[in-house]
């Protein structure tokens, strides 16, 4: 919440935004899978809800989850939509050699198969790698956050040779970028430009 509020304030003073945190939803779809059907179920009856509250435009900022939040039928009377999908658009647009990059392995599918749909609707050739930054999500979970961003970092590091553009799969690995200036290609993180693009949609 802080990372949206913090965005928000930067390129959208006096927007206002209504944040909802499940973390049962995660831990479920880890369990059970992004696609199950109940899981689906649940994450767009949250949509809905958040619609119904008066958002204009609900954003599901958990990369595992987006493809059904982003799926919700709306009816035409709100936009439903996920934070990675413009940086998905963005990676095509840089490829094509792609690297995807997440620390949970629940969440390399659902973004992989998000650029190559991205890749698919703007008509542009890729070569999608995908790899897991072993080990790193424990420091995330324990609240260890520099330490969380530093095994993004080094893990990007040892697989990013060949690939012409690296997407941070999750949401909360953003911050692993700023060590990774020096990388000598782009380092694609969802927040800013999920935001950018759900301001110009609402």
């Amino acid at each position: 919440v802080p990372t949206f509020t913090s965005l928000l304030a930067r390129l959208a003073p006096g927007e206002r935004a209504t944040h909802a945190v499940d973390e049962a939803l995660l831990r479920d779809a880890q369990a059970e899978g992004h696609a199950h059907p109940a899981i689906v179920a649940r994450v767009q009856a949250a949509v809905v809800e958040l619609a119904a509250q008066g958002a204009r435009v609900v954003v599901c900022t958990c990369s595992t989850l987006g493809g059904a939040a982003e799926a919700t039928p709306t009816g035409g009377r709100f936009t439903a939509t996920r934070i990675d999908r413009a940086m998905a658009d963005r990676a095509v647009e840089l490829g094509p050699d792609v690297l995807v990059v997440a620390a949970l392995q629940s969440t390399l599918a659902p973004t992989a198969a998000l650029v190559r749909d991205s890749a698919r609707r703007l008509g542009r050739p890729i070569h999608l790698r995908e790899h897991l930054a072993d080990g790193a999500w424990a420091y995330f979970e324990a609240g260890r956050q520099a330490a969380y961003l530093q095994a993004v970092a080094a893990s990007v590091r040892a697989a990013a040779g060949g690939a012409g553009v690296v997407v941070l799969a999750q949401a909360s690995m953003a911050g692993a970028a700023e060590h990774l200036l020096d990388l000598g290609k782009p380092v694609l993180s969802s927040p800013e430009l999920g935001m950018r693009a759900a301001l110009a949609r609402a």
